[in-house]
């Protein structure tokens, strides 16, 4: 049987399983994705990562609540090693701040700042956008199936 996968990285073998085909056609759509943020956010938000992009969302979607670094990384769509790195780049950008709690000086709460949410309220519309070109020519219907096989996957691997 023809793979357009095999045909695209030159593949002359059957793929060993289904379920190594599905997962290199997941993790090529996904790079794809990716890289195509990547270059959206390059040229939108002047070299924003797409890691620095979910925690700004993440801290906009918790407000008033101020995060710990441990709820960021549970958040986190992509996780990350050193989430305390990605908020010292968002820091020195006045896009995050930070304020150790005093009751105890280990913990440090970080909360998007109003530049933050003013760099995020700019992008919302390019990467709806961007999103509708990339994945709207899925029907509904597909968009909830593929949803839904993604998660019962993840749910296998958690």
């Amino acid at each position: 049987m023809n793979s357009v996968l095999r045909d695209q990285i030159q593949q002359r073998r059957p793929f060993a399983s289904p379920s190594e085909e599905t997962f290199l056609n997941l993790q090529r759509t996904a790079n794809l994705l990716q890289q195509q943020l990547t270059r959206l956010l390059r040229r939108r938000a002047d070299g924003l990562t797409p890691s620095q992009y979910n925690v700004l969302r993440i801290l906009r979607g918790a407000r008033p609540q101020a995060l710990t670094c441990g709820d960021i990384a549970e958040r986190l769509v992509t996780p990350g090693p050193d989430v305390t790195r990605l908020l010292d780049r968002l820091g020195s950008r006045e896009l995050v701040a930070r304020e150790r709690s005093e009751g105890d000086r280990r913990i440090v709460r970080s909360e998007i700042t109003d530049a933050g949410l003013e760099l995020l309220a700019e992008l919302d519309t390019p990467v709806l956008d961007w999103l509708q070109e990339s994945l709207g020519h899925l029907a509904e219907d597909q968009h909830q199936q593929l949803s839904r096989l993604l998660e019962t996957a993840r749910e296998a691997v958690d």
